[in-house]
């Protein structure tokens, strides 16, 4: 398979939330013609004034696109996109090129992959890892599954976007491993909510806790940048926090179907609940806000 370079595949994408916005945005920049699909005008018209083409409908994206590219919400939006009577695989050309790049669960990917192969279309699973500033940067890390052929041959794509990427295995091997990494993600920071809210109640100033924290070794990167947001009492959406919960249930569900014990996860998963329910729209960090509410530490302006 030859190399998909900009000289020689025009792409299509699909879903311009705040991940895919930004990754489509890399793309034109690196010189991809590009034509995007989103229910959102607002996403469609700023792709526009970059130079990309809006596609009037799905169908109208996928006829003229060598390699298909989506970063949608969840599992049920997956299947919708690609195998609705309008979808992906109704109107894509034998030979189009997949890459999924949504976080969903691996049987999903693997029946993707598997209907995909029946009609010619051979599909990528390229689960995404990293923040929106990562994206904007161009240096996340990308976890695929499916067809090696396949993975050397999207490697200019993905060097326009991401720092690193890495095959795992076959199909819904990608997806696999995002749910072990989101994991980490997740309970991580309840840990360090918990062990925030510690130091309050022992009487350690707020900004000096969180400002030592980040420069110890037991805190992973994606968390560091989190504290200092933590440290202005900024839990504005980078990762919403109603993503991380879906992909909670995501991993919980795995676990629960291999018959995997994971008391910390589910009880991340439970103080999630929790505060979602009362902000919708905010970032997972704002579990530490919830644990502080807990203990009875009075908000910080």
């Amino acid at each position: 398979m030859k190399p998909l370079t900009a000289d020689r595949v025009t792409l299509g994408f699909i879903g311009l939330g705040n991940m895919g916005s930004r990754i489509a945005q890399r793309l034109l920049d690196h010189g991809y013609q590009l034509a995007v699909y989103d229910l959102n005008n607002r996403q469609t018209e700023a792709i526009a004034a970059r130079g990309g083409i809006v596609a009037k409908s799905l169908f109208a994206l996928v006829r003229t696109a060598d390699v298909i590219l989506s970063c949608l919400t969840n599992d049920a939006a997956v299947i919708s996109v690609y195998t609705g009577p309008e979808g992906v695989f109704a109107g894509a050309k034998p030979g189009t090129v997949v890459l999924e790049m949504s976080t969903i669960s691996p049987e999903t990917s693997r029946d993707l992959h598997r209907v995909g192969s029946e009609r010619g279309i051979e599909v990528l699973d390229v689960a995404i890892s990293g923040s929106t500033p990562a994206a904007e940067q161009g240096i996340l890390t990308l976890l695929a599954g499916g067809n090696r052929e396949l993975f050397s041959a999207a490697e200019p794509i993905f060097q326009s976007i991401a720092k690193q990427y890495f095959l795992l295995g076959d199909s819904g091997s990608g997806t696999a491993m995002k749910l072990v990494v989101n994991t980490l993600l997740g309970v991580g920071m309840q840990a360090i909510a918990e062990a925030v809210v510690l130091g309050e109640k022992a009487g350690l100033d707020r900004e000096r806790l969180l400002e030592v924290l980040s420069k110890t070794a037991v805190v992973a990167p994606a968390h560091i940048g989190k504290l200092a947001r933590v440290a202005a009492n900024d839990y504005s959406p980078q990762f919403p926090l109603r993503l991380m919960n879906k992909d909670f249930e995501l991993i919980l569900k795995a676990a629960a179907k291999t018959h995997v014990s994971m008391p910390a996860t589910e009880a991340a998963f439970y103080v999630n609940s929790e505060e979602l329910a009362d902000n919708n729209e905010t970032d997972f960090s704002a579990v530490l806000r919830r644990m502080e509410e807990a203990a009875g530490i009075e908000a910080v302006s």
